[in-house]
């Protein structure tokens, strides 16, 4: 914790001590304590400092999740707690999650899988993203990486691209587009502030800059590598299409979408049909480190939000 001096001094109290004598047990996986809502942050700080091991914390809403995630930083430091948002569609919903919103969750598990730096210690979500089910193996879907200096060669950039979901366009304008002049490719990832240029010699990177949506120029800001995480979740893969060909003579009343989705074409709102088109699914509990702890915040409000999800999917 970034204030050691305070923990030893909470540490004098028996039922707080007891906490974190339990936590440190290595056959705990769940922890049922109460405290008051100021309190709860720096408990959930210390189970994690002390524990050592991830601490997923549940809580009603997403904006509890992402005010949690901003005290739980200033405790522990940014880098070491995650948020996992929900997608903002509901399962009956014709639209798909936002891109940066995929970009979010998918840099979160590859977290968690150990493919991208060290697991966060605390990781927040609201119980939405708790119980929506996701495509089993997300963690495994590569981002495209583009390194200034380093070949690669246009052609396959944009079949990559086009694989990892992003729209081809005329001008790059939101998340999740691409855009190609010549030896130019203009790259707007979900999970970047701005997009980015990248200038090509031939094969070869010569040059990413950033540059504004407004107005299309330079901001004066380079980076030598980018990561374009996919933005998708479900992507168009020869086993989808070939299922969705099936399903489309099956259902009818589904055609129009399915038919589309046989053909390549990345369709609003094909995320609901997610379980029918893949081999799998899992939930968030389902990919977390072994031995992690699970904390809910405020346990009742829980209950009755994830009611209310259930009873609306």
């Amino acid at each position: 914790m970034k204030y050691p001096g305070l923990l030893s001094v909470l540490e004098g109290d028996e039922h707080f001590a007891a906490t974190l004598a339990d936590a440190r047990r290595p056959g705990v996986t769940t922890l049922d304590v109460t405290a008051v809502t100021s309190f709860f942050p720096l408990l959930t700080a210390a189970i994690a400092s002390e524990s050592g091991r991830t601490i997923l914390l549940v809580t009603s809403t997403y904006r509890e999740a992402e005010q949690l995630t901003a005290e739980l930083g200033g405790l522990l430091g940014e880098d070491t707690v995650a948020y996992y948002p929900a997608w903002e569609t509901l399962p009956h919903e014709r639209l798909s999650p936002r891109a940066d919103t995929v970009g979010r969750r998918l840099a979160v598990l590859r977290r968690l899988a150990g493919g991208e730096g060290e697991p966060p210690k605390v990781l927040v979500a609201p119980v939405r993203s708790v119980l929506q089910p996701q495509v089993v193996g997300l963690a495994d879907m590569t981002p495209v990486r583009v390194r200034t200096g380093a070949e690669y060669e246009l052609g396959t950039l944009l079949a990559d691209l086009t694989g990892a979901a992003y729209n081809r366009v005329d001008m790059v304008e939101r998340r999740g587009e691409f855009a190609v002049r010549g030896g130019i490719v203009d790259l707007f990832p979900p999970t970047e502030e701005h997009p980015v240029r990248i200038d090509f010699f031939g094969d070869e990177v010569e040059a990413i800059r950033y540059f504004t949506i407004a107005d299309q120029r330079s901001t004066g800001d380079e980076t030598d590598e980018i990561v374009a995480t996919p933005c998708r979740e479900l992507l168009l893969t020869d086993a989808v299409r070939k299922r969705a060909k099936m399903l489309a003579t099956a259902h009818p009343e589904l055609a129009d979408m399915l038919s589309r989705v046989a053909e390549g074409h990345a369709v609003e709102g094909m995320e609901a049909l997610t379980p029918a088109l893949v081999d799998g699914v899992e939930l968030l509990v389902d990919v977390l480190p072994k031995g992690s702890i699970v904390l809910a915040a405020s346990p009742e409000l829980i209950r009755a939000r994830a009611a209310e999800l259930v009873q609306t999917s």
